[in-house]
């Protein structure tokens, strides 16, 4: 059965790829597998239909068959432990791979957004000067973190897998605000990410949308 994914209508960053399910359309490429998308409108992100899937009214969700998943992070394992090339079959090094899954989300995502967000949304407010290098002391703190530990190698931990995936979908971004700049392995770590194949057509699928060239894979 054809898994269905939903995402934005009109999402907010102009098809650029960072809307998270970008990091879905991502894993369904790298591992070969078809899906049908259905975009979804903010306010019928708040509808009872959409509610039924994600109880926050938010994007992505998941549909195959009688199961339905929210969350990029669980859905992107999801594929990963249904499929094989995302994930090792070595146990250690499968447990790792899910070690970095969630380091993507729980520990490098929060601040990056939270300085992203600012950046965004808070320039003209009176706290701004004051609160943004707090955010952006945070942010470089974890990405000094991630930078030392990844070095000159090119994925996390030996090949690349999903937790390669779900970083640098986090890292991505991060590239227009400028920071990411300051740490060139972690800029040549997206680039290699980019240059995937099924990067490539997972960007292709959500800028399409924006642009109208057509609704789903």
């Amino acid at each position: 059965m054809t898994p269905i994914i939903t995402a934005f209508e009109q999402s907010p960053d102009r098809g650029k790829g960072q809307a998270r399910d970008m990091r879905v359309r991502w894993a369904l490429e790298e591992v070969n597998q078809a899906y049908d998308v259905r975009l979804v409108s903010f306010t019928g992100m708040k509808e009872p239909e959409h509610l039924a899937l994600h109880p926050f009214g938010q994007i992505p969700t998941y549909e195959e068959g009688d199961l339905t998943l929210f969350e990029s992070g669980a859905i992107v394992l999801h594929i990963a432990e249904s499929h094989a090339g995302l994930l090792p079959s070595d146990a250690n090094a499968r447990s790792r791979a899910i070690t970095w899954m969630f380091a993507a989300l729980n520990t490098m995502e929060p601040p990056l957004v939270d300085c992203e967000v600012a950046m965004l949304l808070e320039r003209e407010k009176p706290w701004y000067e004051e609160r943004q290098p707090v955010l952006e002391d945070r942010a470089r703190k974890r990405l000094d973190e991630l930078s030392r530990r990844l070095g000159d190698a090119d994925w996390l931990d030996g090949t690349f897998t999903a937790g390669d995936l779900l970083m640098v979908a986090v890292l991505f971004r991060s590239k227009e605000s400028g920071i990411l700049e300051e740490y060139p392995n972690l800029s040549a770590y997206v680039a290699r990410g980019e240059a995937r194949p099924a990067f490539k057509r997972a960007f292709a699928a959500q800028l399409a949308v924006f642009t109208g060239a057509h609704p789903s894979r």
